[in-house]
Order: C-alpha cells, then structure tokens, then sequence
C-alpha cells in the first residue's frame, strides 16, 4: 500500500460528495486521477480526465483499492521502431 495504514486511502472530498448527490447511469466527471476507488464507488461511471479527453471509466467491485488514473491512460502507443518492425508491417502489408 503506498499510504501509511494510520492515514487510509485518499479519496477527493469533492469527488465523495459528487458520488453522494449522483444518480446511477450518470457520468461523473474529474480530474482526480489520485483517487483511490472505494467501495461507495461501485456501479458509477466517472469520466476520468486523461489531460486530453475525459475516459469513461464503470466502476467494479475488482477495482476497489485501485486508483482511478490507473484506468484512464495518459499516453498512446504509436509502434515500436526499426528494420524489425518494417519488416512485419511489410509482410502483413502483402497479404
């Protein structure tokens, strides 16, 4: 666990009253990406900000504990590099 044990997990104060005051099948939208994931979060949907766009993301009992930047990637994979790859994507290119 990253915190200490005495302190608990955090969680956004703002985030926990937006939780509170929503609906379910309403989006919830932050920029909180340090939040962990409680279990009062189960079944919301956030909009996780990604700096870009906001990334839907539906909470599950298997995220409990988890972060929620964890699950909104901040960067996006282009391909990797060099004679190899050329060579895959010419051979695919082909067929």
């Amino acid at each position: 666990m990253p915190r200490s044990l005495k302190k608990g997990p955090y969680t956004d104060e703002k985030l926990l009253k937006k939780v509170q005051k929503a609906k379910p099948g309403e989006i919830i939208k932050t920029w909180s990406r340090r939040s962990t994931i409680t279990p009062e979060m189960i079944g919301f949907t956030f909009g996780v900000h990604n700096g870009k766009d906001f990334i839907t993301v539906k909470i599950e009992e298997n995220m409990v504990g988890h972060k929620l930047g964890e699950f909104s990637p901040t960067t996006k994979f282009g391909r990797h590099g060099g004679k190899m790859q050329r060579e895959i994507e010419s051979k695919s290119a082909k067929k």
